[in-house]
């Protein structure tokens, strides 16, 4: 005879729309990855728009704080937005930008190509990696995994090395990016790890 229990649904409901929530906020994540191919192909364009889209979803989210929604934006912004951003400045996507834009215009194309890469599938799948293999959780980093850990190292290794075709400065990048990852630094690590990392891709 089969038992349901209410509390056992209610929790599974809930941990789906976390994972649907993340999967989605990564998603947007991921799709950064093409960033630096738009930089060599129109790069003021680029930058421009990059400016207009940080500008823009600044404005949105002052006027979803006073209660106006903008359509589309507003909406993609709730459907990714944590539980500790309700009722708040959802801080995720301005700082993406913000981190591509920075590495875009204080780094070489080349070596903002790894920070941004770095940003896009480093951090990206990190995240993904922690929600769904994470079990083994890594003290004072604010429920960072060892699994999100090391699919931060590999993602970023593996990009690195795809644009600079040097094993030993991936190693040194992709060590970097994950010690940067790992920290609780909640949406800032979209600053620090494309801007730290296109920097440390230079000095290399």
């Amino acid at each position: 005879m089969k038992i349901y229990c209410p509390y056992v649904g209610i929790l599974w409901k809930r941990r789906l729309i976390v994972l649907y929530k993340e999967i989605f906020r990564k998603s947007i994540h991921l799709c950064s990855c093409f960033v630096p191919l738009l930089l060599r192909l129109a790069y003021k364009t680029t930058i421009g728009l990059l400016i207009f889209a940080a500008a823009f979803y600044t404005l949105t989210q002052v006027l979803a704080l006073h209660g106006k929604k903008v359509p589309f934006v507003s909406d993609i912004t709730d459907m990714a937005a944590r539980e500790r951003d309700r009722g708040k400045f959802v801080l995720g996507p301005l700082t993406l930008v913000l981190g591509i834009l920075l590495s875009a215009l204080l780094c070489p194309q080349k070596a903002a190509a790894v920070g941004i890469l770095a940003l896009a599938f480093g951090d990206g799948l990190a995240s993904l990696a922690g929600k769904f293999l994470g079990n083994l959780h890594i003290p004072y980093t604010g429920g960072k995994t060892c699994a999100g850990s090391l699919m931060c190292f590999v993602a970023i290794f593996v990009s690195s090395f795809a644009v600079l075709q040097r094993a030993d400065a991936a190693l040194v990048i992709a060590l970097c990016g994950m010690l940067i990852e790992v920290l609780p630094l909640k949406d800032f690590d979209n600053i620090l790890i494309p801007l730290l990392l296109g920097k440390l891709a230079q000095y290399l």
